[in-house]
């Protein structure tokens, strides 16, 4: 008669037995994978599974870093490649630029030119050959050569497009403070980060000389130890609202004078005022004798 042995533990059932388990589940994405060779970027998935950015945004991202070096990507340019908009295309840069993805900065070329420089970051943070092993580790000053950091400026307005005309007048604005308040003298750094907010007034449809009415109004009587965080301040507290939406006013059709073949403006080709006979002044000319409007 066989004795069973008692102290031997059951035989552990096989994980894959069973169709109900627990582990196995229905649905959900299934990857049909095969290795690219030619023609791919490789985007980390701190960019593709991004929490806060827009599903918008990363498109915009992974297509920027499919670029080539050199490779156009201000707004008018992706605008005309894609069928999203401009208002579009612009709030998903600010994303990325907010999240560290990219960075614009104004430059001034040798020209006297003001150029936005656009630099696509694959990963925010870091630089270009910077590895775990090769960055240099910061060394601790001491305490007798530290020297006080310069506190950050606060944030000024952002454009909706910093046409470099715009940026030319809005540093312009800027450098002439020092004209009507000798306190507002700035560097060339606080001049480009003020900048911006400057051409955001601009693009409200206020003219170069009230947006430095409105800068330099009311200042305090006391000395001003950090000008530029005053003014990027008001920049920011004081910016109007957009201007209400206006209709383009419909004009008259060019037409050629009948005696002297000179443009003119009229709903109906004839005579311009400077043709017309003495003592009668034509009623269907946009423009005194006869002048071309812009």
């Amino acid at each position: 008669m066989d004795t069973q042995n008692t102290s031997v533990r059951p035989h552990a059932q096989s994980r894959n037995s069973g169709k109900n388990h627990p582990s196995r589940r229905v649905g959900g994405v299934i990857h049909d994978n095969s290795r690219h060779t030619t023609r791919f970027t490789v985007i980390g998935n701190h960019l593709a599974q991004h929490a806060e950015l827009s599903l918008h945004a990363i498109g915009l991202a992974t297509h920027i870093q499919s670029l080539p070096s050199g490779a156009p990507i201000d707004i008018r340019t992706l605008a005309a490649r894609f069928p999203e908009g401009k208002t579009r295309i612009a709030s998903a840069l600010r994303e990325l630029e907010a999240h560290g993805y990219l960075r614009r900065t104004c430059e001034r070329t040798s020209s006297g030119r003001i150029v936005t420089r656009t630099v696509s970051c694959n990963q925010p943070g870091r630089r270009s050959g910077d590895t775990d092993e090769t960055k240099p580790k910061p060394k601790r000053p001491d305490r007798q050569e530290a020297k006080p950091q310069r506190r950050a400026l606060p944030a000024v307005p952002r454009p909706a497009y910093p046409t470099p005309d715009l940026l030319q007048i809005a540093l312009g604005v800027l450098s002439g403070l020092r004209r009507e308040d000798p306190r507002l003298l700035l560097s060339a750094t606080d001049a480009e980060h003020l900048a911006p907010g400057v051409v955001a007034w601009l693009e409200r449809d206020l003219t170069p000389e009230a947006v430095q009415s409105a800068l330099t109004s009311g200042l305090p009587a006391e000395p001003l130890h950090r000008p530029a965080a005053l003014l990027a301040h008001r920049l920011a507290a004081k910016l109007p609202p957009l201007p209400p939406f206006r209709a383009p006013v419909a004009r008259h059709p060019l037409q050629n004078c009948d005696h002297c073949d000179r443009a003119y403006r009229a709903p109906e080709p004839g005579v311009c005022g400077a043709c017309a006979p003495p003592g009668h002044t034509p009623s269907n000319t946009e423009e005194p004798r006869g002048q071309l409007a812009p």
